[in-house]
């Protein structure tokens, strides 16, 4: 069923977007918290929430299969793991503000300042886990997009505040204050405890347990975290679209597309001047180039739900541009000269 699945995973996440346009409600439900009461061994009230649940369990299982042991050449030829590191601050600063000189000129009563947070929060993030996924099925370097996710992943707590600050300046209002706030050293724990700890071990999962262990655990959480990641998907879309459908503004829909579209591939493009100017391995290039462009789209959009509850339209973009990463992903990675 796993690999079934799989095959056809495109598919599925539009019929996830197809069941948050016709049937909402179980969707709206799941984004409230969940309060669970329990007896034993003492009376207690848990409180789940569903989306954050949801991407630690994908990000612990897309740790888990990542190939580790793979790292041992790449370190002792760091070129790319750095310029992939250095890129994935550098690009948001570059991108960033001419998007946001071209919301200004749109006729957005708000000068597009929702677009903007919600794509600033998208680049803050680190590169995709499921950026490993395209590579394996391309002609990318394997070695170099595990250490790209991996170190972006670990270096996040650092990084994520890093780039929210300096990139609040191009805001204003409460948009900027939710920026600076978490931006802030002390308001990192969102980058830790849902993103890093939960891929950090799977990760140590993969490097340490023996492989017939591995591949026992593996198969009992792989299925459950594609499961899953079509939920986060499904509940997420519920979030953006519905109050898209309650109160319909084709302006907005298509400048999130737009704006999606247009932070994604510049991301792309930088991506790969920066293989060629490098001069890498055509496998090389590809991996530097998808870490440039993909980010973990799923966390940002988690972490605005979380730092900005009352506003599900800035989810809007956010699911554009994880579309967009994946549609660009897949013919990257089936590029042989660079």
């Amino acid at each position: 069923m796993h690999t079934w699945l799989r095959r056809r995973l495109g598919r599925a996440v539009a019929l996830s977007y197809a069941a948050a346009l016709l049937v909402p409600g179980p969707g709206l439900w799941l984004r409230r918290p969940q309060h669970l009461t329990l007896t034993q061994p003492a009376p207690a009230q848990l409180t789940l929430h569903t989306a954050p649940f949801l991407l630690a369990l994908v990000l612990f299982s897309a740790g888990l299969q990542v190939p580790v042991r793979a790292l041992g050449g790449l370190l002792r030829r760091p070129k790319a793991l750095v310029a992939g590191l250095v890129l994935h601050l550098a690009i948001p600063l570059a991108v960033l503000p001419f998007v946001g000189f071209l919301l200004r000129q749109a006729p957005d009563a708000d000068g597009g300042r929702g677009l903007l947070t919600a794509m600033t929060l998208v680049v803050a993030m680190p590169v995709a886990a499921g950026a490993t996924v395209w590579t394996d099925k391309g002609d990318g370097d394997q070695p170099t997009m595990v250490g790209l996710v991996l170190a972006s992943t670990l270096l996040s707590p650092l990084t994520t505040p890093v780039l929210l600050a300096a990139l609040a300046p191009l805001l204003d209002g409460r948009a900027a204050d939710v920026l600076t706030a978490l931006g802030r050293p002390d308001r990192a724990g969102f980058a830790l405890t849902a993103v890093v700890l939960p891929c950090a071990a799977g990760l140590l999962g993969s490097l340490v347990l023996p492989v017939r262990v591995l591949r026992r655990l593996v198969g009992a959480v792989a299925p459950s975290a594609l499961a899953g990641s079509l939920v986060l998907t499904y509940v997420n879309a519920c979030g953006a679209l519905g109050s898209v459908l309650a109160r319909p503004r084709p302006l907005l829909i298509g400048a999130a597309l737009a704006v999606a579209v247009l932070v994604c591939l510049l991301s792309f493009a930088l991506g790969r001047v920066a293989a060629r100017a490098l001069r890498l391995e055509p496998g090389v290039g590809a991996s530097l180039t998808l870490a440039c462009g993909m980010n973990n789209s799923s966390a940002s959009a988690v972490l605005i739900t979380a730092a900005l509850p009352g506003k599900p339209q800035l989810l809007l973009p956010v699911l554009a541009y994880g579309l967009v990463q994946k549609t660009a992903a897949s013919r990257i990675v089936r590029r042989d000269r660079y």
